[in-house]
């Protein structure tokens, strides 16, 4: 119990560390890459994630203090971490698209991620139970590297043209604050507003919930055990791909907007068959019920970079990222707390809770598509809308 806790505890003081640290870079670099151009913006947080790989490579070696991991971290973090290659390679994606491909383009982006991940706990866990921790960290060290050296060395500037600018000052957090108060842009503002508050719950619903699917699949009345839990796990990787095609063919006869309601749908429906799951083809039944439930986040970033200009694309994602940040720690806050808490009344409450907080992002992107439609741009003017558009 004592290293239990201690675990838990140095888990929140890294993951705080890496957020916090994170939150200032990435809407310093954000910004300063719609200027100089999205390639420093993935050398550097890749080169982070390389050091702190190295950092941890050599605690382990060395049997060095646990506190030499948030050291790493916060290094990571210092150069964008995560959040800042996520914010990069989106609005790499939104610079090289145009507004009709947007929308499936983010959606592959964002398959990718789900392959990723599914290789990760697959391939790593395997990885890690043959060999031990340091040998993994060493994979995790090369691909950094690779891909700071891909990114220095083969990937194309897709700003149009780049130009420098200072990296150290006020202007690039001024940029991102203006995203959500330009009085010019009234009606982009309350929908940037709108869009990011449906981001924000509906990604904190698909934390939130996955941290709790192997808890509820150990215990009672399930009880799976490793095979099952496995399989469990690569049917909800495989949301991603579902999701992708889903949208490709819904996007044939129906508009994005439409597209994430009915992802939307499909992953209330989900949790709610979860949330009352006793058996193992229900559980799976639930499962194929979300094949559609990633469907909406590609759609609202979409929705998010068709509201600004081209040379606001960093400033955005960057945004967008924090937001993600975000994300995690409140979903690791409120559902892992809700999970033990509901134990005594109903195990799949998390589910049914979450299935419940996403009728709100349903209901503000339904409220968004009706309001498009009984409102004229020119008075509402959106930075979206070009001539070239109109």
């Amino acid at each position: 119990q004592e290293v239990e806790a201690l675990v838990s505890h140095w888990n929140l003081y890294i993951n705080l560390g890496g957020f916090f640290v994170g939150l200032f870079s990435v809407t310093l670099f954000g910004p300063w890459s719609d200027s100089v151009g999205r390639r420093p913006a993935l050398i550097l947080p890749a080169v982070g994630m390389a050091l702190q790989a190295a950092i941890y490579l050599l605690v382990m070696y060395l049997q060095l203090h646990v506190a030499y991991f948030l050291l790493g971290r916060i290094l990571s973090g210092l150069m964008g971490d995560y959040n800042l290659i996520l914010a990069s390679c989106f609005a790499y994606v939104a610079d090289t698209s145009d507004r009709r491909s947007r929308t499936f383009r983010v959606a592959i982006l964002e398959a990718c991620l789900g392959i990723a991940g599914m290789v990760a706990s697959i391939g790593g866990g395997q990885w890690r139970k043959a060999q031990g921790y340091i040998n993994p960290f060493w994979l995790v060290f090369a691909t950094s590297l690779a891909a700071a050296l891909y990114a220095a060395f083969c990937l194309q500037e897709s700003v149009k043209e780049p130009k420098p600018a200072k990296l150290l000052t006020l202007s690039h957090y001024k940029a991102v604050y203006r995203l959500y108060t330009a009085p010019e842009r009234l009606s982009s503002r309350r929908k940037l507003a709108l869009y990011s508050l449906a981001f924000f719950l509906l990604v904190t619903v698909h934390f939130g919930t996955k941290d709790l699917f192997v808890l509820y699949e150990l215990g009672s009345p399930l009880c799976w055990a490793a095979d099952l839990i496995g399989y469990g796990s690569a049917a909800s990787y495989l949301a991603y791909l579902s999701s992708l095609g889903g949208l490709r063919l819904l996007q044939l006869c129906l508009e994005d907007t439409w597209v994430a309601e009915i992802g939307l749908i499909s992953n209330v429906s989900g949790l709610v068959v979860i949330a009352f799951a006793t058996t193992t083809p229900l559980m799976f039944t639930g499962y194929g019920i979300l094949f559609l439930s990633m469907a909406a986040t590609p759609v609202i970033r979409s929705k998010l970079s068709k509201l600004v200009s081209e040379t606001e694309q960093g400033a955005l994602f960057a945004s967008v990222a924090c937001v993600e940040g975000l994300c995690s720690l409140v979903a690791t806050g409120v559902f892992n707390s809700l999970y033990p808490a509901s134990l005594h009344f109903m195990r799949g409450f998390p589910f049914l809770f979450g299935a419940i907080i996403l009728l709100i992002p349903a209901a503000i992107i339904g409220w968004i598509e009706i309001w498009d439609s009984d409102h004229d741009y020119t008075h509402f003017p959106d930075a979206s809308v070009s001539s070239t558009d109109s």
